[in-house]
């Protein structure tokens, strides 16, 4: 399992809250629930891409692979059936 989760920032944006996770995916809602929501949304989206297709990673981004190893795991929590809002969030 990923050791260190990635960074994880909340934001108020005028009437918005902004979660976005390490730059990659964001979620806005007009609660921080619903930001939340919106986030697992688009986390899942990535992950599940990351999974099917798989990410060649370069020279240029070594240190990116940790996060791609993360997206992957949470794939493989949400197509076991298994809820990522504890591994995202936790």
């Amino acid at each position: 399992m990923f050791g260190t989760a990635p960074s994880l920032t909340v934001r108020e944006v005028g009437d918005c809250v902004r979660l976005e996770l390490a730059g990659v995916a964001r979620g806005e809602g007009g609660s921080l629930q619903e930001a939340a929501d919106a986030l697992v949304d688009a986390v899942l989206r990535l992950a599940t891409a990351v999974r099917s297709n798989g990410v060649r990673v370069t020279p240029e981004v070594p240190g990116e692979v940790a996060l791609f190893e993360y997206l992957y795991q949470l794939g493989e929590i949400a197509a076991a059936g298994g809820d990522v809002r504890q591994r995202l969030f936790g």
